[in-house]
């Protein structure tokens, strides 16, 4: 199913070639949104100045600019002075590009010269019941709104990946635009605002007390979404937004009690709420919960066995695992939608993991003190204004990467500066 009935061929070519041109922008959004603090400043930091060397300050070629090739052209340095220009640029636009060819051929379906489906795989309760738009305008509308998912994915891991930060300009954009574009079109989601087995509500009310009973209620959402597309639509992004946001901050706030420290960034709790409010709740928690952990645990062991450390940046692999969900959509749906189907009951289920993920973490932190483990400082941490903390404060560092370049370390050896920040910070740059 292609719009404008166009031959795949070139729509993929098509594809390929703005992806890799919305790559050039995205490498200049990863440079340029860790200078600013605030979110306006870093938007307006995307039109102040065109692109230019760092050392020499000569300004791009247009034709120097031509993703992928312009790199390969200039073999890979300054024309100008020669100054070895990194190989993430044209890898970022090739990947972008790649990606939207990927996503494309996974997310629209594919026809024979006889009409017959050869790829695509609907759910029962899928957008299509709808009915608001002609298929093919919404199926693409909805990709457009997961490419876009993608690019702000690839800012967030970039920089998250050599700073260790996430800038609102990476996510709140996004986040924003899906919650008015979700409610306005109506038919952009994978997974209705609410879904159960009906079943499953009858034989619980059976076996469980007179007095829970009530609380399993069955709601057949569809009617709704049919009858109220652009409110369902809203209320799709706005739940996904929340839970997935939400759920990241109760285990930012456990993992504070628990270790006396930052468990994870608050710039991951925006991340997982934009990611939210474009797939939904019910994936976010696929992300969140299942794919994202195994993937970043196996490269913590890695880590681990060959001393490296224990932390790593969380963004990227919450980045890679809603790639893998848009991409295995078919695979992974069926194995998740059955427990969902529960409805109810995964709100007691919810309250339960999150009481054994806090007795399971005080466990680790007994077993580490009683083994001789240390880990990092537990005791209170103080800012430059004296107030104490119980963990170190977030992006204190002005090396962290969200503070202006201009506090680097040389500079403030010019300025005089350095023994003044060495005494205030222990030593630190």
């Amino acid at each position: 199913m292609i719009l404008l009935d166009l031959p795949l061929p070139f729509v993929l070519t098509f594809l390929f070639v703005i992806g890799s041109c919305i790559g050039s922008f995205l490498n200049v959004c990863v440079y340029r949104f860790p200078i600013r603090r605030r979110l306006l400043d870093q938007l307006k930091s995307l039109n102040s100045h065109g692109s230019g060397c760092p050392r020499c300050a000569a300004s791009i070629r247009w034709y120097d600019n031509i993703p992928i090739f312009g790199w390969l052209r200039l073999g890979g340095r300054c024309r100008a002075c020669r100054l070895p220009i990194s190989p993430r640029y044209p890898l970022v636009e090739m990947l972008t590009g790649v990606l939207f060819v990927v996503l494309y051929l996974a997310e629209i379906p594919q026809y024979n010269a006889n009409g017959t489906l050869i790829w695509g795989v609907f759910s029962d309760d899928g957008p299509q019941n709808v009915r608001l738009f002609p298929m093919e305008t919404w199926l693409h509308v909805r990709y457009a709104l997961h490419a876009a998912l993608i690019c702000a994915l690839i800012v967030a891991s970039m920089i998250d990946l050599e700073l260790w930060i996430i800038p609102d300009g990476s996510t709140v954009p996004l986040m924003v635009t899906s919650v008015v574009l979700s409610g306005c079109f109506g038919q952009n989601w994978l997974v209705p605002l609410w879904f159960q087995d009906a079943s499953i509500v009858q034989t619980l009310r059976t076996l469980l007390p007179a007095g829970i009973a009530p609380l399993l209620f069955y709601w057949d959402c569809m009617p709704f979404a049919a009858a109220w597309p652009h409110l369902h639509g809203l209320l799709v992004s706005l739940a996904g937004l929340v839970v997935g946001g939400g759920v990241v901050w109760l285990v930012r706030i456990i993992g504070a009690m628990v270790f006396r420290r930052e468990a994870m960034g608050f710039g991951d709790v925006v991340l997982m709420a934009m990611i939210g409010s474009v797939i939904g709740w019910q994936p976010s928690l696929i992300v969140f919960l299942f794919l994202a952990p195994l993937m970043a645990s196996v490269v913590a062991f890695g880590c681990l066995l060959t001393g490296r450390g224990t932390e790593i940046p969380y963004g990227p692999w919450l980045s890679l695992a809603t790639l893998l969900l848009l991409l295995a959509w078919p695979w992974i749906w069926p194995a998740a939608e059955q427990f969902f189907d529960q409805g109810p009951v995964l709100l007691l289920l919810g309250v339960i993991m999150f009481l054994l993920l806090i007795v399971v973490l005080q466990l680790i932190q007994t077993v580490k003190r009683m083994l001789g483990i240390k880990g990092p400082a537990e005791q209170p941490q103080f800012v430059d204004d004296g107030i104490p903390m119980l963990y170190p404060a977030e992006r204190s560092d002005p090396c962290a990467g969200l503070w202006p370049r201009s506090l680097w370390t040389g500079v403030r050896s010019g300025q005089g500066l350095q023994q003044q920040h060495s005494w205030k910070h222990g030593g630190g740059r």
